[in-house]
Parts: structure tokens; sequence; C-alpha cells
């Protein structure tokens, strides 16, 4: 399916932004961006983090020494766009741990209105304390220091 999904993708629209799927094309295609973000040749590797009664998933990338950044979803949840982001906050010089939390707990939003579904149905309490759990991952894992990157719609977690 990831193969057919990619073929698709490259075929119409090589220069494919996921955020442009989400806007501008049919269902299908979200589908496809999404099924990308859980690609075998992740660079991510999956952890869960227990914190009070719970345990979460979540995702890290970088170097296992580095200064340590919580990397907050957007609404769509863990999808192709805020792993991307991930990687590149772990590229930057000198080098960075990127950690995610899921805070929708596998879930993905794949238009607006389950994206908006999804936030609105969230335990706000739980993610912070999910986003606290994360910086002290970070901690007890390596990284001196953490740090929480928080730019779209979770202003109020930060």
């Amino acid at each position: 399916m990831l193969a057919a999904a990619s073929r698709i993708l490259s075929r119409s629209t090589p220069l494919l932004k996921p955020s442009l799927a989400r806007t501008h094309f049919p269902a299908g295609y979200r589908f496809a961006v999404r099924s990308m973000a859980d690609s075998a040749a992740s660079p991510f590797k999956k952890i869960q983090i227990q914190r009070d009664d719970t345990t979460f998933d979540a995702y890290v990338v970088g170097k296992e020494d580095a200064p340590g950044i919580v990397v907050v979803q957007e609404w769509w949840g863990v999808d192709f766009e805020i792993k991307n982001h991930a990687v590149k906050i772990s590229q930057l010089n000198p080098g960075f741990k990127a950690l995610i939390p899921d805070l929708y707990r596998g879930k993905v939003g794949l238009d607006t209105a389950e994206a908006q579904h999804l936030m609105s149905g969230l335990d706000w309490p739980g993610a912070v304390k999910d986003i606290h759990a994360s910086v002290n991952w970070l901690k007890a894992n390596g990284s001196k220091k953490a740090s929480i990157n928080n730019l779209w719609n979770f202003n109020r977690l930060a």
C-alpha cells in the first residue's frame, strides 16, 4: 500500500507538501501522506513514557547526548509534517534530540473536522503532564538541557 501511495503522489504531484495535501487534494491523498509517516525507513525510535498511572507513545530522533527539544504536535496529531519538523530540528547545528509525545494516543486527523474533534476531546491537563514527562524523559536519557517547541494550536500547553 505504501508503494502504491508513493507512486500516486510522485506521478501526479512530485513536490507535494503534506500541508497542501490536507487542504487542496481529495481524501485519498491525505491517506497517502499519513501512510508515509509510518514508513519502515523512519529515523525515529518509538518509545513509551510513563507518567502517573498512564503510559504514552513518543517518537525520538537525533543524537543521544544532545540537548533535547519536545516538539508539540499540530492539531492533526503526529503526522508526516510534524515528524519532518522534528527531523529538521535534530539536524540543526550542533545537533539536538527531538521528542514528539503522541497526545492523541495514535489518532491522526485526516481533515479539519476530524482534527477539530480530536483537539476538542483532548485531556488538556493530561497533555500538559505528558509534555512535562517528555522533558523529564529527555533529561533522564542523556540530554542535560531540554526545551519545548510549540508553534501551533497548543499554545495553552507551553
